[in-house]
């Protein structure tokens, strides 16, 4: 893939589809909730592969209190005393929730393996667990969703530059990242060893080729969307009730209360 571009989907159909494949997602929210299903949607893939905006994409119009992204930070000294997996079992959801797991317990598959967080007993034990790991949350009766974003090493390293130079996006840049370009075989590597021993029938991987954000972010959702079986779930009526008349309150003075300053009036 390093010679070959995808070529960019065009800006109005990609934004005309998101809007539309997003309403689909609000849907699925509400099947979710009336149902009192329990969706697991795992994100992985290099660094830069566009996880992070199609999962931004993915919750934007959706319940907090529904729908909880996860994204955990490095282990404490107690979490790694405690059994690889427990501090992702406590993320699970619950009847009616969505957890986004933007990089999950397959870190150790990865970057623990890779820059030698991990010892190789605990990256072996790691394999022969997390297929076992994976059936029981799905005999649990959770629905759970594998995708991997896939990168070509010359479309990563060109948005590690824009990074760099983009006062906003910066501070998605580690020095962890950067690593992972002397390191583009040893993770290749470990991608393929990984997909051989948990891309199980239980729970499958699904590959996103990620070269063009705009379609991998459509092509996900989409794909999302359409290995779930819900449907429309109608809203309750509502109707805006009468504001009754007033009891005679009076608004505080306006100088008894600090006010922001009108910043926009500047502009």
């Amino acid at each position: 893939m390093a010679d070959k571009k995808a070529a960019t989907l065009p800006r109005k159909p990609y934004e005309r589809e998101l809007l539309r494949l997003q309403t689909e997602l609000v849907k699925l929210q509400e099947w979710v909730r009336a149902e009192g299903a329990r969706l697991v949607v795992v994100f992985e893939g290099r660094d830069a592969a566009g996880k992070g905006g199609t999962i931004k994409r993915v919750a934007e119009h959706l319940n907090p209190r529904v729908a909880r992204i996860v994204a955990l930070p490095k282990p404490t000294e107690r979490q790694r005393t405690q059994w690889y997996f427990q501090r992702y079992t406590e993320h699970l959801p619950a009847a009616g929730e969505i957890v986004l797991f933007d990089r999950s317990w397959y870190n150790r598959a990865g970057v623990e393996h890779v820059m030698g967080f991990c010892t190789k007993q605990e990256y072996q034990l790691f394999l022969r667990q997390c297929p076992i790991f994976e059936r029981m949350l799905v005999e649990e009766g959770i629905v759970l969703r594998k995708y991997w974003f896939s990168v070509s090493d010359a479309v990563q390293e060109d948005r590690f530059r824009r990074r760099l130079d983009d006062p906003v996006r910066r501070w998605k840049l580690s020095p962890m990242d950067l690593e992972s370009i002397t390191h583009w075989e040893a993770y290749s590597r470990a991608k393929d060893e990984m997909l051989v021993h948990t891309d199980i029938t239980e729970a499958p991987w699904f590959i996103v080729e990620s070269d063009d954000k705009r379609r991998a972010r459509l092509n996900m959702i989409a794909h999302l969307l359409g290995s779930l079986p819900y449907h429309d779930v109608p809203p309750p009526v509502l109707e805006l009730p009468k504001r009754p008349p007033s009891t005679g309150y009076e608004r505080p003075p306006r100088d008894l209360q600090t006010y922001v300053p009108d910043h926009a009036a500047s502009l």
